[in-house]
């Protein structure tokens, strides 16, 4: 399991940190994982599988 950190996800998804704040708080993207008091990650697969749904709804 690889876990992506904040700079790593906006790369990938191509969506500011703000804005995939409010996806999680709407539901609509993986939970953070809350890695130490100052750190937060998300699991990898969870990320990929979100990106796979958006492709095969295209």
């Amino acid at each position: 399991m690889r876990i992506l950190s904040k700079r790593q996800v906006k790369e990938l998804v191509l969506y500011s940190p703000q804005h995939i704040a409010r996806l999680e708080k709407a539901g609509s993207f993986p939970t953070r994982v809350q890695l130490g008091p100052n750190r937060v990650g998300w699991v990898e697969a969870e990320v990929l599988d979100w990106l796979n749904e958006r492709l095969a709804q295209r």
